[in-house]
């Protein structure tokens, strides 16, 4: 867990890079996943629109490397040419998973243009790791641009110039999704969000003393600030010599100092933080907004006003025919309009000349009577027929009603088969399951008899595509049989793997007991040989005391001894050298042995089970889909 912090919470103002407090003096850089606040240098990354930027950041050189820097050096930068290791857990699923999902939450904040998938991220391709990379850096430098060629040297010399401490070879930017390649990628991406975020807070923390001089670009120009920033460095390397690695009075005191000296407002400093958290506020605000699909709504919108439009046109088609038939039967009505007023006016002739007639003679009241008669007869004839003709008026009004209603009801049926049919895309001719055959009813281009026999052929075609439906339903049934079958046989594949697996462990802890039993005797002669050079150096000791009574004997016994001692003990030693080499190629062998299979069974139990995994859930989806679309057949055949 980290332990480093900054040292304040406003973010640390000093010239120099914070030291780290670690258990073992390591960087934060290679806690990735877990750095929530990381605390080495700044960036050497060219601003031009900052000239004093550059010093900053080269005062005592980079410090990107996790060895910790020894007391007694000078001004030396941290990380040489040695081969650092990396201290992460990359190869830990649940490490890289997590590396995943920031990795996702970090390009969809910062609007990522390309598409991101969840599987994608899990193993992508050269091109999206390019994509990725290329999107990240110019977080950096916004002018930067991929080149089209030699991309896989060209990302390996970015990190390199970013001082990156690991490396990230040519070879492995060839297939960056590979298991083995890709969480040394997915690190390498980590670790450029890592610099992107504290980027983003150094150059925060630049923007705090931005208005209070009218000279921005030279605020630290002058001898006062070059004396303070002296100063400040003399105190701090003294006390860093001393052991210490938080300055934190010495940064009051120099952040005081260098308020007093370029006059800072501290009411201005708070009005202006209260305004940054308002417009932070608001851009949140913002973004909430905007992440609601406006383009998607209006697409919606604009299929409602189509499907409106739609039934409009199609109902203004029957409006028309409608009006059509209206016109038919209205100039019908005038046609015999024109015969009754024609026929009317015979009669009002005929009646006048009837009146004439009358006025020129005289009637009997008998002929008074049978006229009057007659004329009560006709009007009840006229009265009754008027009445009839209005009741075939309603009449015909309310069938006319009544087939409007049916027609409508037809039409929404109809358009309901329809919209099934182009959803099991039968419709229209060169659709997928339609094979050449029409599955549409036009019932105004067809007659009566024409549309019952479409109709017939249509359930004839739909009855056939239900059977072949079922057949389809029945092979992949069995075919998921054979699947479960194939499955039961690779799990017991892999089991008998696993029992050789714990036969070789078993060997392998078989020859680490032998190891350690050569190595006790080993122990053994070695405390032997040590007892007889003891006694011969006694005996040394004691010729040397018997020098007087036979030097020249003693001297020669002697030399014999030691030739002898060396000759043992050179013979001793290349015996043990011997036997630690053999036993320890046997054990890296056995070793290199079971790693190798270990990932080979990893490998191939993992592909198996997604390929299980993954047939049956596409076997499982597709027999829905079919059992969906025949029980929706089944009932539109019903129905029909």
């Amino acid at each position: 867990m980290e332990r480093g912090r900054m040292s304040r919470a406003t973010g640390r103002q000093s010239e120099l890079p914070m030291r780290v407090q670690d258990n073992n003096r390591t960087s934060m850089v290679y806690t990735t996943p877990q750095s929530k606040q990381p605390s080495f240098g700044k960036l050497n990354i060219p601003k031009p629109q900052s000239v004093t930027s550059e010093r900053r950041t080269s005062f005592f050189g980079g410090r990107t490397s996790g060895a910790s820097m020894p007391r007694n050096s000078i001004m030396s930068g941290f990380g040489g040419s040695e081969k650092i290791k990396d201290a992460r857990p990359l190869h830990d699923k649940s490490f890289v998973q997590q590396c995943i999902r920031q990795l996702h939450e970090f390009l969809t904040e910062q609007g990522y243009p390309g598409t991101l998938v969840a599987k994608t991220l899990q193993s992508p391709s050269t091109k999206e790791f390019v994509k990725m990379f290329e999107f990240i850096y110019c977080q950096l430098d916004p002018t930067f641009e991929m080149p089209n060629s030699k991309v896989e040297e060209e990302v390996p010399a970015i990190l390199k110039s970013l001082r990156y401490p690991f490396v990230l070879s040519k070879c492995s930017m060839y297939s960056v999704g590979a298991p083995h390649t890709w969480p040394q990628a997915l690190g390498a991406l980590m670790w450029l969000i890592d610099n992107v975020k504290i980027n983003w807070s150094l150059s925060r923390q630049e923007l705090l003393f931005s208005d209070f001089s009218e000279d921005g670009d030279n605020l630290e120009e002058g001898s006062d600030y070059n004396k303070l920033l002296l100063d400040y460095t003399a105190e701090t390397y003294s006390k860093f010599m001393q052991g210490d690695d938080t300055f934190e009075d010495e940064d009051e005191s120099f952040l005081n100092k260098l308020k007093k000296l370029y006059n800072v407002d501290e009411a201005l400093l708070m009005s202006m933080e209260e305004k940054h958290r308002i417009l932070s506020e608001e851009v949140e605000q913002l973004e909430k907004e905007s992440q609601t699909d406006r383009l998607m709504t209006k697409r919606m919108e604009r299929m409602k006003l189509q499907a409106d439009l739609k039934k409009l046109q199609s109902y203004r088609s029957s409006l028309d025919s409608f009006k059509a038939n209206l016109e038919n039967k209205a100039s019908e009505l005038k046609d015999e309009l024109e015969n009754t007023v024609s026929h009317l006016e015979s009669l009002k002739h005929e009646r006048d000349e009837l009146q004439q007639l009358l006025q020129n003679q005289k009637f009997t009241p008998a002929d008074v009577e049978r006229i009057n008669r007659e004329k009560r007869e006709l009007q009840q004839t006229i009265s009754s027929l008027s009445k009839s003709l209005e009741e075939a008026e309603q009449h015909k009004w309310n069938e006319e009603i009544a087939l409007a209603k049916v027609k409508e009801k037809a039409e929404l049926k109809l358009a309901e088969y329809h919209k099934l049919a182009r959803k099991l895309k039968l419709i229209p001719l060169s659709a997928e399951n339609a094979c050449g055959h029409d599955f549409e009813f036009r019932p105004f281009e067809l007659g009566p008899g024409g549309m019952v026999q479409h109709k017939t052929q249509i359930q004839m075609l739909l009855r056939k595509l239900v059977s072949d439906v079922e057949e389809e339903n029945s092979r992949l049934a069995n075919m998921k049989l054979s699947l479960d079958e194939s499955c039961e046989q690779v799990n017991s594949n892999i089991l008998d793997k696993s029992n050789d697996l714990k036969q070789l462990r078993e060997q392998i802890r078989k020859l680490d007991e032998r190891l350690g039993s050569d190595m006790q005797e080993l122990a053994r002669e070695e405390q032997d040989w040590a007892e007889e050079m003891e006694s011969v150096e006694n005996h040394r000791k004691l010729l040397e005391k018997k020098v007087t009574y036979g030097y020249d004997e003693a001297v020669q016994q002697l030399k014999a001894a030691q030739q002898q001692y060396h000759l043992v003990l050179q013979e001793t030693n290349e015996e043990r050298r011997t036997v630690a080499n053999n036993l320890a190629s046997v054990f890296t062998t056995a070793a290199n042995h079971l790693s190798i299979t270990e990932k080979c069974l990893d490998d191939l139990h993992s592909r198996v089970q997604r390929g299980c995994y993954k047939a049956v859930e596409e076997d499982e989806a597709a027999v829905q889909k079919l059992r969906e679309t025949l029980k929706s057949f089944v009932s539109k055949a019903n129905t029909l």
